[in-house]
């Protein structure tokens, strides 16, 4: 239950710091970035921000796991080492 409110709270993180840099109000879970009119600009700044804040690196490789929000938290947690069966399978 700890972890599955861990997870809440860094998708309700991520949520707030992608729509605070993009200027999006309604960040879905599963809507692509691109459709929600986030550029690669934002973009940039988005996986700039995320590394800041969790201290983790992600590679150029990785940055297309950038792309949604569910997929944010995923790459996040997975970095954190603290990836949740939810998360992981889902």
């Amino acid at each position: 239950m700890e972890r599955m409110a861990a997870m809440h709270t860094l998708k309700e993180e991520l949520r707030a710091l992608i729509s605070e840099i993009s200027e999006v109000e309604e960040i879905s879970d599963t809507v692509p970035f691109k459709e929600l009119g986030i550029d690669s600009m934002m973009g940039v700044e988005i996986v700039a921000a995320i590394e800041r804040r969790y201290k983790i690196k992600i590679e150029d490789r990785e940055l297309e796991k950038v792309s949604t929000l569910d997929s944010s938290v995923r790459l996040v947690e997975d970095k954190l080492g603290r990836a949740t069966p939810a998360v992981a399978n889902g």
